[in-house]
């Protein structure tokens, strides 16, 4: 199967139930809402270290979500925190661990790059660069041993995809025809490198074709073109037939981290892309012209996901710092 893209993301042919296109608006704005709360705390000296914020991006992993079934896995980079709320993780969880309490996932060690949760199959968080993918491609192994039918789902960035060890368990997985997909987020920028400099072929749904993988580019701004083609790549993978490379053309507002000012790029760019392609308001549109809701309906989702993240926030704030004895568990010596 050669590398393709997917079907316009404003065909006709992309529809959804009232029931998804609620249930992906109100997962898309929790995150939105929870990174708008992190990025305060961040700057109010609460969050220490780096932070990476998902605004923009929503719409992958709520999209991929959509069609993950109980047992797939899910492991990314440190642009995490949209991910373990995508995964069913506590939004309280997540915050505390941001701000380094013991009520967060990693006691307060792990940060805003290093959080896991087996119970929602989320296995981090990784805050080296593209050093998820091997060991995505290492749950894909442990998969096929066990012939358990899950899927792992590796996500990283356009930057990532530069990697070396990215090849690497490419070509491993395509040989032992592992079942997982390659997600490569593609918001535009790898720090303050855009695509067009950085990538010979800026294409990168085709990564995988040297190996035999297939791909497929999607529309990473609507939540259900992201559906549609992962679906595609998950049952590929599920039904033996060895890895699939997604890449999800989307964007970022915020700067890579909270310290990067983004110069790099207009404010008109963004502010363009906020106009045109935002995943929460295309959903929206969607829900209008279904009328699936009305304004005030979606105003009602807004005012609760807001309360659940002042919940997390104040707890975040309550919760103890870890304790000095806290420092060696957990740590392999």
């Amino acid at each position: 199967m050669a590398a393709r893209k997917a079907s316009d993301a404003t065909g006709s042919n992309l529809s959804a139930t009232r029931e998804e296109l609620l249930k992906y608006y109100r997962d898309m704005l929790l995150i939105r809402r929870f990174e708008e709360r992190a990025g305060q705390l961040y700057g109010m000296g609460h969050i220490g270290g780096f932070c990476h914020l998902y605004i923009g991006q929503e719409a992958v992993v709520v999209g991929v979500e959509a069609v993950k079934k109980k047992g797939d896995q899910t492991i990314t980079g440190y642009r995490d925190h949209g991910h373990m709320l995508a995964c069913g993780m506590d939004p309280k969880g997540v915050m505390a661990e941001l701000t380094g309490r013991i009520g967060g996932y990693s006691k307060g060690k792990g940060g805003s790059m290093h959080m896991f949760s087996k119970e929602s199959e989320f296995y981090g968080g990784h805050g080296v660069v593209g050093a998820q993918v091997p060991l995505g491609a290492g749950l894909a192994f442990a998969n096929k041993y066990r012939g358990n039918g899950a899927v792992s789902l590796a996500y990283f960035g356009d930057g990532a995809s530069n990697q070396g060890q990215v090849f690497e368990a490419m070509n491993m997985s395509q040989l032992w025809k592992l079942p997982i997909v390659f997600i490569i987020e593609n918001n535009q920028y790898a720090m303050g490198t855009s695509v067009q400099r950085a990538h010979s072929e800026t294409h990168l749904y085709r990564r995988g074709a040297s190996f035999g993988i297939p791909g497929m580019e999607a529309d990473g701004m609507d939540v259900v073109a992201v559906r549609e083609a992962a679906r595609d790549a998950i049952a590929h993978a599920r039904e033996g037939k060895g890895p699939f490379v997604l890449e999800m053309k989307t964007y970022r507002y915020r700067g890579h981290s909270m310290s990067d000012p983004a110069k790099y790029r207009t404010r008109e760019e963004v502010d363009l892309m906020r106009e045109t392609s935002d995943p929460i308001k295309r959903c929206e549109e969607r829900i209008y012209k279904a009328a699936y809701a009305d304004e005030k309906a979606l105003k009602a989702i807004d005012a609760e996901i807001r309360e659940i993240v002042k919940e997390a926030a104040d707890f975040s704030l309550q919760s103890p710092l870890p304790p000095a004895e806290e420092l060696y568990t957990d740590v392999l010596a």
